[in-house]
């Protein structure tokens, strides 16, 4: 039987009782990732600023469950606005670059809320 491992990170915490991400074997699925400033629970005004923030939160949940990059299977972000669409392309590119190897996105326009742009992503660390 897998055992699953919840992963916590120093950037970004939930008040509720649920960690980061869960580990269960390979499979890495995040909890609601949002853009808070690491380690505060401010949010930044820009979507630039609040989109680089959830690459950090996503970038140390693969690295406590041992990965990277290259691991992100999948990417559901959740935009309150749909002018952001292409905003996201600047961070997304600077993490993967190779077309041929890029994780499949999703996204989905939720209406305006306190944060401009939140995920949920799913990765594969063998």
């Amino acid at each position: 039987m897998m055992q699953r491992t919840s992963i916590e990170i120093e950037s970004l915490s939930h008040l509720a009782p649920l960690p980061a991400a869960s580990k269960v074997g390979p499979l890495l699925e995040s909890s609601i990732t949002t853009p808070f400033n690491p380690g505060t629970r401010d949010l930044p005004d820009t979507f630039a600023e609040q989109a680089e923030n959830l690459f950090v939160h996503m970038g140390q949940m693969l690295e406590a469950a041992g990965g990277g990059w290259e691991h992100v299977a999948k990417v559901t972000f959740f935009l309150a606005e749909h002018e952001s669409r292409a905003k996201l392309n600047v961070p997304w590119l600077e993490r993967f670059p190779d077309e041929a190897s890029r994780p499949a996105r999703h996204i989905m326009e939720v209406g305006p809320g306190a944060s401009k742009v939140t995920c949920v992503f799913t990765a594969y660390i063998a």
